[in-house]
């Protein structure tokens, strides 16, 4: 099943009941960028009273890794909606950051639930997203006789061509979409043989 993901970083920002709602969306593929993210968000914003998430790693229909932190906002109103908001558009390989400035006036656990959940919502209005397309890396192997018919068939396939070895043959080690892997094997045919990278 296809999803996206996003294109570029984003913000957006919400004005609650005197509270401050900044709201940020980054593409991210594991822990380690969520925390760097958070991290830097937290760096930034010193004084802030709370630093809460949302996150998808992975597809969002069928989720290797997802979760939320209140951090220390009441259990289950700033983490989750978050995250509910990137579940329900579908949306992987991201996290949101809202950074909570507190305006005096407490909101109680709806209003609490209904302000992350907005906020989140304005950041992925304001999102550029694109179909997340898994990548493999494969070798193709030619003569020099085919070497222009092999680039040019890789370009019709957008494939990048991370690197050339010259030796008896020209092995091209090329990245492209998982799904076209079989499609370029077939229109290569006997010019060359592609196999999965070592």
């Amino acid at each position: 099943m296809t999803y996206y993901t996003l294109s570029a970083p984003c913000t957006a920002t919400l004005e609650i009941k005197k509270s401050q709602f900044l709201g940020f969306g980054f593409a991210i593929d594991s822990r380690e960028q969520l925390m760097f993210h958070v991290e830097q968000l937290r760096n930034q914003y010193p004084d802030a009273r709370h630093v809460c998430y949302g996150y998808i790693i992975g597809d969002p229909h069928n989720t290797t890794s997802a979760g939320f932190d209140d951090d220390g906002e009441p259990s289950g109103t700033a983490g989750k909606p978050i995250l509910n908001v990137l579940q329900h558009k579908g949306i992987g390989n991201c996290v949101v950051i809202v950074v909570r400035y507190f305006g005096g006036i407490k909101l109680g656990g709806g209003g609490l639930t209904r302000a992350y959940s907005s906020t989140a919502q304005a950041v992925v209005d304001n999102m550029n997203l694109h179909e997340f397309v898994r990548l493999s890396v494969i070798m193709v192997e030619t003569d020099f006789a085919n070497e222009s018919f092999v680039r040019h068939t890789l370009d019709g396939f957008n494939a990048t061509i991370l690197k050339v070895d010259y030796g008896k043959n020209v092995v091209l080690t090329v990245e492209l979409a998982q799904k076209s892997v079989q499609a370029l094997s077939e229109k290569i045919g006997f010019y060359g043989t592609v196999k999965a990278s070592e």
